[in-house]
Protein backbone atom coordinates (compact mmCIF):
# COMPACT_ATOMS: atom_id res chain seq x y z
CA UNK A 1 0.00 0.00 0.00
CA UNK A 2 2.83 2.40 0.54
CA UNK A 3 2.09 3.43 3.82
CA UNK A 4 4.06 0.96 6.27
CA UNK A 5 4.11 3.57 9.21
CA UNK A 6 4.80 7.20 10.14
CA UNK A 7 8.25 7.19 9.12
CA UNK A 8 9.60 8.21 5.68
CA UNK A 9 12.84 6.29 6.59
CA UNK A 10 13.39 3.46 3.64
CA UNK A 11 15.07 0.02 5.13
CA UNK A 12 18.48 1.62 4.82
CA UNK A 13 17.57 4.17 6.70
CA UNK A 14 17.26 7.26 4.49
CA UNK A 15 15.00 9.64 4.45
CA UNK A 16 12.84 9.93 0.55
CA UNK A 17 14.11 13.42 -0.22
CA UNK A 18 11.52 15.92 -2.58
CA UNK A 19 12.70 16.84 -5.63
CA UNK A 20 11.49 19.08 -8.38
CA UNK A 21 9.22 17.31 -11.01
CA UNK A 22 10.09 16.64 -14.72
CA UNK A 23 9.03 18.87 -17.02
CA UNK A 24 5.67 18.42 -18.19
CA UNK A 25 3.71 20.10 -21.14
CA UNK A 26 0.00 20.47 -20.41
CA UNK A 27 -2.69 19.50 -23.38
CA UNK A 28 -3.37 22.87 -25.00
CA UNK A 29 -1.01 25.90 -24.21
CA UNK A 30 -2.10 27.73 -20.64
CA UNK A 31 -1.43 31.50 -19.51
CA UNK A 32 -0.09 32.49 -15.80
CA UNK A 33 -3.30 33.20 -14.61
CA UNK A 34 -5.22 30.73 -16.30
CA UNK A 35 -2.50 28.23 -14.56
CA UNK A 36 -3.43 29.99 -11.35
CA UNK A 37 -6.60 29.73 -11.72
CA UNK A 38 -6.91 25.77 -11.84
CA UNK A 39 -4.11 25.96 -8.58
CA UNK A 40 -6.44 27.75 -6.93
CA UNK A 41 -9.24 25.55 -7.95
CA UNK A 42 -7.56 22.77 -6.68
CA UNK A 43 -6.42 23.67 -3.53
CA UNK A 44 -10.05 24.89 -2.64
CA UNK A 45 -11.86 21.74 -3.49
CA UNK A 46 -8.95 19.37 -2.65
CA UNK A 47 -9.93 19.00 1.26
CA UNK A 48 -13.50 17.72 0.14
CA UNK A 49 -11.94 14.31 -1.16
CA UNK A 50 -10.69 12.97 1.91
CA UNK A 51 -7.48 13.49 4.29
CA UNK A 52 -7.15 16.41 6.95
CA UNK A 53 -7.11 19.73 5.71
CA UNK A 54 -3.39 20.47 8.10
CA UNK A 55 -1.88 18.20 6.00
CA UNK A 56 -3.44 19.74 3.08
CA UNK A 57 -2.28 23.15 3.61
CA UNK A 58 1.51 21.85 4.90
CA UNK A 59 1.06 20.46 1.01
CA UNK A 60 -0.03 23.78 -0.45
CA UNK A 61 2.70 25.58 1.30
CA UNK A 62 5.23 22.83 0.42
CA UNK A 63 4.05 22.98 -3.71
CA UNK A 64 4.64 26.68 -3.25
CA UNK A 65 7.87 26.60 -1.33
CA UNK A 66 11.43 25.89 -2.90
CA UNK A 67 12.61 22.70 -2.46
CA UNK A 68 14.44 22.87 1.03
CA UNK A 69 11.75 24.42 2.61
CA UNK A 70 9.45 22.26 1.15
CA UNK A 71 11.49 19.03 2.62
CA UNK A 72 11.30 20.89 6.01
CA UNK A 73 7.46 21.12 5.85
CA UNK A 74 6.81 17.49 4.82
CA UNK A 75 8.77 16.57 7.20
CA UNK A 76 7.54 18.34 10.66
CA UNK A 77 3.77 17.51 9.04
CA UNK A 78 4.73 14.30 9.52
CA UNK A 79 3.49 13.68 5.63
CA UNK A 80 5.08 10.57 4.00
CA UNK A 81 6.13 10.79 0.06
CA UNK A 82 5.99 7.93 -2.29
CA UNK A 83 7.07 10.01 -5.39
CA UNK A 84 9.79 12.23 -4.63
CA UNK A 85 7.96 14.71 -6.72
CA UNK A 86 5.21 14.92 -3.99
CA UNK A 87 2.53 14.00 -6.95
CA UNK A 88 1.57 10.97 -4.29
CA UNK A 89 1.98 11.80 0.05
CA UNK A 90 0.24 9.35 2.75
CA UNK A 91 -0.51 11.01 6.34
CA UNK A 92 0.34 9.16 9.40
CA UNK A 93 -2.55 7.67 9.55
CA UNK A 94 -2.63 6.47 6.25
CA UNK A 95 -4.97 9.06 4.07
CA UNK A 96 -3.41 9.19 0.06
CA UNK A 97 -3.03 12.50 -0.73
CA UNK A 98 -2.34 12.79 -4.55
CA UNK A 99 -0.97 16.44 -6.38
CA UNK A 100 -1.48 17.22 -10.06
CA UNK A 101 1.78 18.66 -11.45
CA UNK A 102 0.05 21.94 -12.13
CA UNK A 103 0.31 22.49 -8.82
CA UNK A 104 4.11 21.40 -8.40
CA UNK A 105 5.37 23.08 -11.20
CA UNK A 106 4.90 25.20 -14.58
CA UNK A 107 3.78 23.72 -17.76
CA UNK A 108 7.24 24.06 -20.57
CA UNK A 109 4.05 25.29 -23.05
CA UNK A 110 3.02 28.72 -21.19
CA UNK A 111 1.82 31.64 -23.44
CA UNK A 112 2.14 35.23 -22.41
CA UNK A 113 -1.17 36.61 -21.10
CA UNK A 114 -3.56 39.15 -23.44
Amino acid sequence: MGCGGSSQAKADGTVKKIRKPKPWKHPQPITKSQLIQLRDEFWDTAPHYGGRKEIWDALRAAAEAEVTLAQAIVDSAGIIIQNADLTICYDERGAKYELPKYVLSEPTNFIQDT
